[in-house]
């Protein structure tokens, strides 16, 4: 969480050259350079040649040395956020390299399609479709026959029943309010093209889940420096699973396309909403019932407090980690947990201190029983 954070701290400032030490180290920039373009293109990075040889391997390094390293995201991933950004700028040369290359690293042809199809209702018809049509020209390059196997999931019946569902799910306040005010009343209409086309007759599509689609959404936003969109879908992200985390590495991963005014609206965004005080009555309290293997205790309890102490120390959402052990049975341990918000709580389960907890201490842990409750006091603070 901490690199993360500092990931946007560092943006903000404008420092490029401390921005790539949040990249992994382990292997220098040239290498991993050379090692993401093969895999994505097929080709050499880095060659020197062409009309502008010093730009390309200034861009070459910036994106596939730096960029592609940054955040937890796969190269799939990658690739589809990448394809999603060209086709909302309607940068269509590119769009036609990198469509190949999601293919190279694992992308579906169905799931690159309704990667195109997801821009329609941000960006509209004729740019989709110039995005899609380009999209086609490689698979028909590839051999990929058309049309594709169809993915829509909904009826003229069923579209605004589906499409509400998806959208509470994401927006639980709902937005109707939005377009409220509007003359003779047609907000109305525009809330209920949200709810049966964007959300009910896109959202709803087979091939990429529902959090894959919010996430590229995002990258759409960013990409329109759509401030208020950015605010709600930030929520949307975190109401279908995605974490802090994984929005700030997308927005880097938009990054060297869509420029550093473009990125920094979006990830200062991040950060606000992020840093936001949360009510306590939103805390998630959980108390966490372990039965240790007594021959085990210290190696468990050294597991458990680089976890905590971990934790406490660079995950602002993580607000109480207070670990117990009974007098006469110290191997019965009690964990009283108090989270931000059932975000704080989704993205602390993905962290690598606790993954490494949750790995290393599998074995040891003969009993687990975790316990939901309700704090008689909501906001008291532990002294």
């Amino acid at each position: 969480m901490r690199k993360v954070i500092s990931i946007i701290a560092l943006v903000l400032a404008g420092s490029l050259s401390m921005m790539a030490q949040t990249a992994n180290n382990s292997m220098n920039r040239i290498e991993v350079c050379k090692q993401n373009y093969h895999t994505l293109f097929g080709g050499e990075a880095l060659t020197g040649h062409g009309t502008d040889p010093e730009m390309m391997d200034i861009l070459q390094k910036f994106i596939f040395g730096e960029v592609f390293q940054t955040g937890n995201l796969t190269l799939k991933q990658r690739e589809m956020i990448t394809c999603i950004t060209l086709a909302t700028m309607q940068t269509l040369p590119q769009l036609k390299a990198h469509a190949g290359a999601a293919l190279n690293v694992g992308v579906t042809s169905e799931e690159l399609r309704e990667v195109m199809y997801l821009t329609a209702p941000f960006i509209g018809f004729p740019k989709m479709l110039n995005a899609v049509a380009t999209v086609n020209e490689v698979f028909k390059e590839r051999g990929i026959s058309l049309p594709l196997e169809k993915q829509g999931t909904v009826t003229e019946e069923t579209r605004h029943a589906i499409g509400k569902a998806i959208q509470d799910k994401l927006y639980p306040g709902g937005i109707a309010s939005v377009m409220e005010g509007l003359p003779n009343e047609m907000g109305r209409n525009v809330a209920q093209f949200l709810t049966n086309y964007f959300f009910g007759e896109i959202y709803s599509r087979g091939a990429i889940d529902l959090q894959t689609r919010e996430l590229l959404g995002y990258c759409v936003l960013a990409t329109l420096e759509a401030e208020s969109q950015l605010r709600s879908h930030y929520h949307g992200n975190i109401n279908v699973g995605n974490t802090p985390e994984t929005l700030t590495a997308a927005v880097i991963q938009c990054l060297p396309y869509i420029g550093f005014p473009a990125a920094i609206k979006a990830l200062r965004i991040i950060k606000e909403e992020y840093t936001k005080p949360v009510s306590a009555e939103n805390n998630l309290v959980r108390l966490s019932k372990i039965t240790v293997d007594p021959t085990r205790l210290d190696a468990y309890n050294a597991f458990l407090k680089e976890e905590i102490e971990a934790s406490m120390r660079s995950e602002p959402g993580v607000l109480t980690l207070y670990a117990t052990a009974e007098k006469e049975m110290p191997y019965k341990i009690t964990i009283l947990e108090i989270y931000a918000d059932r975000a704080a709580y989704e993205s602390h389960l993905k962290t690598p201190h606790f993954q490494k907890y949750k790995q290393g201490t599998l074995s040891m842990v003969k009993e687990l029983e975790l316990v939901d409750v309700k704090p008689l006091i909501p906001g008291l603070k532990i002294k």
